[in-house]
């Protein structure tokens, strides 16, 4: 049987197909991101984490993948989009095979940062081709609708079936779904994909590494006190490695003849609000779903497939509030909508972080979570929005990949500081209450982040507008 022949720039694009790989390849990444999440507990006793630990899980994941998106991007530019984009899916098929034949904690962390590398490289590559596939105007946008709707029904899809998939079958399986995708999209792309035509240039590779090697010393460190303390010698190393080397990519960028990231960008006060208020609701809200899973199922008893069905409240509020955005927007604003959001996030927070092991689910959780579906529904695309007001079209793309950089960063910082948060004033717990304390805890650091987030974006208002 003879291959399908690729596809070349001469051809017309099948523009069905090309949606059809740019938001299943979009799914992957999402569904990995919150299938781990109910399937934690299990990893937790299968594979013999710590506590603390066990964060690496989905630390691993997002600092490569948020470290290394800029330079990804960069990389399309340069050798084609296609090319990377098949690269991206190889690597992220491969790691999630390794991951499911994890036996120790150092394999699947290992491989978790390998899948990560994957998802940088097929994130860029997947929103490039959505702007340069279809034409600005109704086409486009109704495009970046589905594209934005997937991601939200990934999430939750995630969250169920990584439940489900734990307690019927094992946490592996939800990894191994991704073999069959993998494959059938690298198929797709060598069909349907034509090459972008390839720009000369050279790769900031000294940024890539700083920035990345620079945020995984923090996020270490963080982690490293939470059990070591924070007068213990290597937590203190790292931290200050993090901190210099994040010194020295600013120097760097400052220099670079192609900067990863331009530092232009953040000549605005508006868009460094955002910025900042990116980093700390992503924080915030992987918090949310890494602690709350864990509250559920240990201190609730519930088993994995009822945990992942116990967020329904949330993802399906945000699905739902995410889709009338458009309309909000038109009313509110984007600035008083984006406000409206972080508010309503917070409250919701500053709720949930109440519950304790005698809490009713419907009363002490489920009600929260919609005030936090709600508010994560409105506050997201207002949040993306400010990311790129008021950027001149040559630094577009690199404004997009600093959006994702927040994204990620937001997820991978903020939980190693909620982790580190919520081992205080534990020194004389154990079991259960220890479990039932480092919730509370967490989610109080949570609300937190959120009101932080919202003060950023309330303050940039003075300079006009957020949006």
């Amino acid at each position: 049987m003879n291959n399908p022949p690729a596809a070349t720039p001469s051809a017309a694009p099948h523009k069905a197909a090309i949606l059809a790989i740019i938001l299943v390849s979009y799914v992957m990444i999402v569904l990995d991101t919150s299938i781990v999440l109910t399937g934690l507990p299990k990893i937790h006793q299968e594979l013999g984490f710590t506590d603390t630990g066990l964060a690496w899980v989905q630390s691993a994941y997002t600092l490569t993948f948020g470290g290394l998106l800029l330079l990804a991007a960069r990389a399309g530019d340069i050798h084609g989009r296609r090319r990377l984009l098949q690269l991206g899916l190889v690597l992220f098929t491969v790691a999630s095979l390794a991951i499911g034949l994890a036996q120790s904690p150092a394999m699947l962390v290992a491989a978790r940062a390998i899948q990560g590398v994957g998802a940088a490289i097929v994130a860029p590559s997947t929103l490039a081709l959505l702007q340069t596939t279809f034409t600005q105007g109704r086409e486009r946008t109704r495009a970046i609708a589905l594209y934005s709707a997937v991601a939200g029904i990934a999430a939750s899809v995630g969250l169920v079936l990584g439940g489900v998939l734990a307690e019927w079958l094992s946490w592996r399986v939800g990894f191994f779904i991704n073999l069959p995708i993998g494959a059938a999209m690298l198929a797709a792309t060598r069909r349907y994909l034509a090459e972008s035509e390839m720009k000369q240039g050279r790769f900031d590779v000294a940024g890539a590494a700083s920035s990345t090697v620079g945020m995984a010393a923090l996020v270490y460190g963080l982690i490293r006190s939470a059990g070591a303390g924070w007068g213990d010698g290597l937590t203190q190393g790292a931290l200050a490695a993090g901190v210099l080397l994040l010194a020295a990519f600013i120097a760097i960028e400052r220099r670079a003849a192609h900067a990863i990231l331009p530092l232009r960008l953040f000549a605005s006060r508006q868009r460094n609000a955002a910025y900042g208020a990116r980093v700390l609701f992503l924080g915030a809200m992987i918090g949310f779903f890494f602690f709350t899973t864990q509250f559920l199922q240990v201190v609730l008893g519930y088993p994995p497939s009822l945990t992942g069905l116990a967020f329904l409240p949330m993802t399906l509020v945000n699905f739902g509030v995410a889709l009338c955005v458009p309309r909000l927007t038109r009313r509110l604003g984007n600035a008083r909508l984006l406000a409206v959001g972080l508010a309503t996030t917070a409250l919701g927070m500053a709720w949930l972080s109440r519950v304790d092991a005698g809490t009713a689910y419907w009363l002490g959780v489920a009600l929260p979570m919609v005030l936090i579906g709600a508010g994560q529904g409105m506050a997201l695309s207002p949040l993306t929005a400010a990311g790129v007001a008021g950027v001149p079209a040559q630094d577009a793309g690199a404004a997009s990949g600093l959006v994702n950089v927040a994204h990620q960063m937001g997820n991978a910082l903020g939980l190693a500081v909620l982790v580190a948060v919520a081992g205080l004033g534990a020194s004389q717990l154990a079991g259960v209450p220890l479990l039932a304390h480092r919730v509370t805890v967490a989610l109080g650091g949570a609300s937190a982040m959120l009101a932080l987030a919202l003060l950023l974006v309330l303050s940039a208002r003075t300079e006009g507008k957020v949006a």
